[in-house]
């Protein structure tokens, strides 16, 4: 039974010199992490479409190079991916963290914010790993880690665009643990709780375990450094969350209509 004790990924604790390229590192969690590995002696690579708030991120920070791209675009991906190998011969981690998020119930259905989700957040992380697989496998080392969230776990109110999304990222995650592993590439999930970014200004109801993006990068370091699988976060919160992904239906819907006074 010694197995259930092992960590699933080879640990990542020492960061100095390795090449991380972050996507979708302009605000948020991914701009936090970017920072947060920066300061521990990686060479950091950030990705988004916003090209003023990536050359901020970068200012005064030896390192840490911004790469803008639009994660929409596979050509845009598949270039920027070149350029990474062709400028540092190796991409040791690569971390998919592009979002979008707008609320969205039946009332409101959308069909263009509905492909816009689709679109960033998880045909985004297709194009990237259609880039970065080969790189990876021909190096026989590296590590992929996707950002989802825990809005993905069940369906949730407000949750119509959004939630399916990192729901897809989460499953395409386990599915690419299990074929990459015995490769020698780790790969890990990312199901934050609330954080305080742009995404989540939005939101006009109470969010419980409320965290800063530092906190988040906190987190997330730590997770590579044990080795997870399933880094989720704040855990006071996210433990109660993972608890609904095991409810029969029956439970898990009139727990959830409770919880947010859904009739």
């Amino acid at each position: 039974m010694s197995f259930l004790f092992q960590s699933l990924n080879p640990p990542l604790s020492d960061w100095r010199g390795r090449v991380v390229w972050l996507v979708g590192a302009s605000t948020g969690i991914g701009a936090a992490t970017a920072v947060a590995l920066h300061a521990k002696g990686a060479r950091v690579i950030v990705s988004a479409r916003g090209q003023a708030a990536l050359a901020q991120l970068c200012q005064g920070r030896e390192q840490l190079s911004p790469l803008p791209l639009d994660v929409t675009d596979a050509d845009s991906v598949k270039r920027a991916s070149a350029q990474i190998q062709e400028n540092h011969g190796v991409i040791d981690l690569v971390v998919y963290c592009a979002g979008h998020y707008k609320a969205m119930t039946t009332s409101q259905f959308d069909m263009a914010e509905q492909k816009r989700h689709l679109a960033v957040n998880y045909e985004g992380a297709l194009h990237t790993l259609s880039a970065v697989l080969p790189i990876l496998k021909t190096q026989g080392h590296g590590h992929l880690s996707l950002v989802s969230s825990v809005a993905g776990f069940r369906g949730l109110p407000q949750s119509l665009a959004y939630g399916p999304t990192k729901a897809a990222l989460t499953h395409l995650a386990e599915v690419l643990y299990l074929e990459l592993h015995a490769q020698g590439i780790g790969v890990s999930v990312i199901h934050p709780g609330f954080v305080q970014t742009p995404l989540t200004a939005q939101n006009e109801f109470t969010m419980p375990a409320l965290i800063s993006p530092e906190q988040a990068a906190e987190e997330i370091i730590a997770g590579w450094k044990e080795g997870e699988f399933d880094i989720h976060f704040p855990k006071r919160f996210t433990r109660w969350m993972h608890l609904l992904r095991l409810l029969p239906p029956r439970i898990c819907f009139a727990a959830v209509r409770r919880v947010t006074q859904q009739t």
